[in-house]
C-alpha cells in the first residue's frame, strides 16, 4: 500500500500514449491536497492541481488544469478507482477516568472496530491512546499506551491477529477538548483506532 503525504487520494492515470493525466481526487472528506507538476514529457512546464475532481494532461507544453466536466471519469480512470482499498475508517474509545476499562458505551464501538477489520482482506489497524490531564505526564503517557495495549489485547482475543495492530500512547499531548492541567475530561480519555 502506497501512502501518500499531502495528497490524501490521487490517481494518476497513464496510458501507452503521450497523453496521460493526473487526476486529483477528494479524500473521504471531501478535501485534497496537491500536485505540482513542473516538467512534462521533458519540457518546462508548471500547474498546480488543488481542486478536488480535476486533471491536467501531461506531455504538453503548457500543462492546463481542467474540472473533470459533466462526464467525470473515463471508463479506465472509473476502473482504476474501483481496485483502490476503501477509505479508512476511524473509531474512538472511552475508558473510565484512570482506568484502562472501556466505558458501556464503548463496547458496541469496539463491536464495530472489530467487524470493519474483519471485513477487510489486508487490514492495518494503528490504535493510539490518550488520556485526560489528570495526573502527571509520565502516569499519562503509560496509561494511554496500557489503554492501547488493552484494545490491541481484546482484539487479538476476538481472532484479530496481532501483527496487523500497532498501539501508541499519546498522552495528554492531543487533547480532543483543549482543558486545563488537573481537569477530568470523559472525552480525552479515548483510544483512536484508524483501520486502513
Amino acid at each position: 500500500m502506497i501512502r501518500l503525504g499531502l495528497v490524501v487520494t490521487m490517481a494518476v492515470v497513464v496510458g501507452a500514449c503521450a497523453h496521460s493525466s493526473l487526476v486529483l481526487l477528494p479524500d473521504e472528506n471531501g478535501g485534497s491536497g496537491s500536485v505540482a507538476v513542473l516538467e512534462s514529457n521533458g519540457k518546462a512546464g508548471q500547474a498546480v492541481v488543488a481542486q478536488p475532481n480535476s486533471r491536467t494532461k501531461l506531455g504538453s507544453q503548457a500543462p492546463v488544469v481542467r474540472p473533470l466536466g459533466p462526464k467525470g471519469l473515463t471508463g479506465k480512470q472509473t476502473a482504476l478507482l474501483t481496485e483502490l482499498p476503501p477509505p479508512a475508517r476511524s473509531f474512538a474509545l472511552y475508558f473510565q477516568q484512570g482506568s484502562t476499562q472501556l466505558t458501556p458505551d464503548s463496547r458496541q464501538n469496539l463491536d464495530a472496530l472489530r467487524a470493519e477489520i474483519a471485513r477487510r482482506p489486508g487490514a492495518e489497524v494503528d490504535v493510539t491512546g490518550h488520556t485526560d490531564t489528570v495526573g502527571s505526564a509520565e502516569d499519562n503517557d503509560s496509561l494511554s499506551l496500557q489503554r492501547a495495549s488493552e484494545v490491541l489485547a481484546i482484539l487479538a482475543a476476538q481472532g484479530i491477529d496481532r501483527s496487523v495492530m500497532t498501539a501508541v500512547g499519546r498522552g495528554e499531548r492531543e487533547l480532543r477538548e483543549p482543558t486545563a492541567d488537573g481537569v477530568a475530561s470523559a472525552i480525552n480519555r479515548r483510544v483512536e483506532a484508524i483501520v486502513r
